[in-house]
């Protein structure tokens, strides 16, 4: 297959002057060769013009997007107002009452939290214990190692 094209190529009459032509050509570029970009690599960009409308376009975007949401906020702030100021109990002994068990349930977690990190404590001064044993043990045989 590749010898029928390699002859059909062959019959294929070339141009006269081609050779000098491509030679000129060749001999211009490396006379004035074209700067690679930054990366060294060659490839295909779109014009810089595209990228600054899409830019442009894309921070009209979202400045009215922030706007827009600005503006809703500042709309539906008024409703949230006056649900904060208003009390969740209306009875104050119903209310304390209330606080004190959240404050209860509070202490009881912590004080869960606290057994817990003893006992990590407690397992840390162990591991550091038996480190510094080690270490001990360790430089006792590497002395009696170092002796003639």
């Amino acid at each position: 297959m590749d010898e029928l094209n390699l002859k059909t190529l062959e019959q294929i009459p070339i141009p006269e002057g081609l050779e000098e032509r491509l030679s000129k050509k060749i001999d211009e570029w490396e006379a004035h060769p074209q700067p690679l970009p930054k990366g060294g690599e060659v490839f295909c960009t779109p014009p810089r013009g595209s990228w600054r409308r899409v830019l442009r376009y894309a921070s009209i975007a979202a400045c009215i997007a922030l706007v827009f949401g600005v503006g809703y906020h500042l709309l539906n702030q008024d409703e949230d107002t006056n649900l904060a100021e208003q009390d969740t109990y209306q009875d104050p002994v119903q209310a304390q009452q209330e606080a004190e068990r959240a404050l209860t349930m509070l202490a009881i977690n912590l004080n869960k939290g606290m057994g817990h990190l003893e006992k990590a404590m407690a397992l840390s001064d162990k591991a550091a214990i038996k480190r510094e044993q080690s270490k001990a043990r360790l430089g006792s045989v590497e002395r009696e190692q170092s002796r003639p």
